[in-house]
């Protein structure tokens, strides 16, 4: 069998598997725009899951989504400058830098209340950001409002 041959079974039987499987290739200009939320836990304890929640929503932003953040727990921190400027996660990239792309493509960051009162996150940290305090319900409420939901 030559390489033709080879090469012609093997993009037959990818393209049918993935018909099959109802996998079909991406089409930005006809896939819809959907609404995600993506609910971040994890802070300077794990950088990495931090950090790969903020590519996460960078990359649904990138391909023309509407993004929300909701940071809970550890994660609230992750808006204080002083770790936003530092935080860098192994294989998953600065979060500063997921951060500007997140901001200029209009995401919105929704910080539990709760979790940053325990932690000493307050207005001074989110001043100028596209962030808010919120309390459950809002986590709630967003969680119903989207069509896919990430956590990390």
């Amino acid at each position: 069998m030559n390489t033709k041959n080879v090469l012609f079974i093997f993009l037959f039987f990818s393209v049918f598997l993935n018909v099959a499987l109802g996998q079909t290739p991406i089409d930005k200009s006809t896939s819809k725009m959907v609404k995600i939320l993506v609910h971040i836990t994890q802070g300077l304890e794990n950088p990495t899951r931090a950090a790969l929640g903020f590519l996460v929503a960078r990359t649904a932003i990138e391909e023309g989504h509407s993004v929300s953040l909701f940071l809970a727990g550890d994660a609230v921190k992750l808006l204080q400058d002083s770790v936003l400027n530092t935080l860098t996660g192994v294989g998953t990239g600065k979060l500063s830098d997921h951060y500007q792309v997140i901001v200029k493509g209009n995401g919105k960051f929704y910080l539990s209340g709760n979790s940053s009162k325990a932690r000493g996150v307050t207005e001074a940290d989110i001043k100028g950001k596209p962030a808010e305090f919120a309390l459950p319900n809002v986590l709630v409420r967003l969680s119903i409002e989207s069509d896919r939901m990430f956590t990390y």
